[in-house]
């Protein structure tokens, strides 16, 4: 009766729940560690906020004051956020309205680009911290291309893109190769080279070959028109193909990591380098080609300001770029999709942060604790389960696993219980047979 019913019962049991599944899902992890990253944000709002710090000295004399206060803060605070970032709802016009989430979409491209670039070296077990120097070197070849170069429209575009991704994959097979040949660490290779791509940029804005003659200025010609990308939504946006390069890029990247071979090697290396040997992959060159992949990644995102929006060098034309790709990496898990919506999260924080700061005067710094925040929780994925007291990945699956090894435990013994009291009666039987011709006599 047991055996029959139990092949239902671990029927019942096999698979979690649905609730289970979310609770134990990395994708829960993210939103989680974004809500509590805006916790941490509320709160510094409110000790920003002067009114708050002014009603809280008479809080329990009246205490209403003290809430109102808070609500009315986190409101302007956010309502801000929102409408900088997605929707102003208090525009005069339907351009006006749109334009923060074209702002947003802007700003996320090149966050989207070197983001994957970070995803691809995640992947395969690498740490490339030199985002910034490969995007400056993209940023040097692709506007060089750009300004000095005299191609037909389309043609000029298609050169000034390529030049920005060679660019970044020679910046980046440098600590590719010095890994695979000398074992040499990526990360402190790329700290270094992001110096050198500074003090390098800052040089060429001396030499008349980039700015020109009688210029004194440290800013490069300005791209030529055939080589900037076209805008999607008119003049009133700021808006280019360049979203549109950064979403098939994804997909590419996504064919690449799941689909092909080669990216079946950058996978297998990262999880495990030395099995990965054993079956035959060549360890040094899949090194070398991660980097070099990563580099001309980040080589792109060079294009978003150079052929986009800037359209000139400057010292700072990779701004803060290559770090933030870490942190819209991190919060993307390293999957194409995440990173994608981790970028425009992130563009959305920026667009809407200079909102927030120029309506209610809260510091733009506030934004950047908020992106931080975001980085600590997501690296320490222990901490926001103990906080939300979530099981762990896969704890329902060894729970069951643990059960049925119980239960086979269980099993066996009641087997061998049963196969020693069947013997004891066997044995007993035997003997009153062979004790009855005696008793008879």
């Amino acid at each position: 009766m047991s055996q029959s019913t139990t092949p239902a019962a671990d029927a019942d049991t096999s698979q979690p729940s649905l609730a289970r599944q979310i609770a134990e899902s990395n994708g829960l992890m993210g939103v989680l560690a974004v809500v509590s990253a805006l916790i941490v944000g509320s709160i510094l709002i409110l000790v920003a906020d002067p009114e708050v710090r002014t009603t809280a000295g008479y809080l329990f004399a009246r205490p209403t004051d003290f809430l109102g206060a808070c609500a009315s803060s986190l409101a302007e605070a956010y309502s801000a956020l929102l409408r900088g970032g997605l929707v102003d709802w208090h525009a005069s016009s339907t351009a006006r309205m749109w334009r923060p989430l074209t702002e947003t979409l802007v700003n996320a491209t090149p966050l989207i680009f070197a983001g994957l670039g970070m995803a691809v070296a995640f992947r395969a077990g690498l740490f490339n911290v030199g985002g910034q120097g490969q995007i400056i070197l993209g940023a040097v070849v692709g506007g060089y291309t750009g300004f000095a170069w005299n191609l037909p429209a389309g043609l000029h575009l298609l050169v000034a893109i390529l030049g920005a991704v060679v660019g970044g994959a020679l910046w980046g097979a440098i600590p590719g190769v010095l890994k695979a040949v000398t074992g040499a660490s990526e990360v402190i290779t790329t700290i270094m080279l992001n110096s050198i791509a500074a003090y390098l940029i800052a040089h060429m804005l001396t030499l008349k070959l980039f700015i020109g003659e009688g210029n004194s200025n440290p800013r490069s010609l300005p791209v030529g028109s055939g080589a900037v990308y076209p805008l999607l939504l008119g003049s009133s946006f700021r808006l280019h193909a360049g979203f549109i390069l950064a979403l098939l890029t994804a997909w590419f990247v996504w064919w690449l990591l799941e689909r092909s071979t080669l990216g079946f090697q950058f996978r297998a290396t990262g999880l495990n380098p030395e099995a990965a040997r054993t079956a035959g992959v060549n360890v040094p060159r899949v090194t070398a080609l991660v980097m070099i992949v990563s580099g001309a990644l980040c080589g792109l995102a060079a294009t978003g300001p150079v052929l986009g929006t800037q359209k000139y060098l400057t010292a700072s034309i990779a701004g803060s770029i290559g770090f933030d790709a870490m942190t819209v990496a991190l919060l993307g898990r390293s999957k194409p999709l995440g990173t994608v919506l981790a970028g425009i999260l992130f563009g959305g924080l920026t667009a809407g942060g200079t909102l927030m700061q120029a309506a209610t005067g809260t510091p733009i710094d506030i934004v950047l604790i908020l992106q931080s925040t975001i980085v600590l929780f997501i690296a320490a994925p222990p901490l926001v389960r103990a906080i939300y007291r979530l099981p762990a990945p896969g704890s329902f699956t060894r729970a069951q696993e643990n059960k049925r090894l119980e239960r086979k435990r269980l099993e066996a013994e009641a087997e061998a219980t049963a196969a020693a009291a069947t013997e004891a009666v066997v044995a007993t039987a035997a003997a009153s047979t062979t004790d009855a011709p005696g008793q008879e006599a």
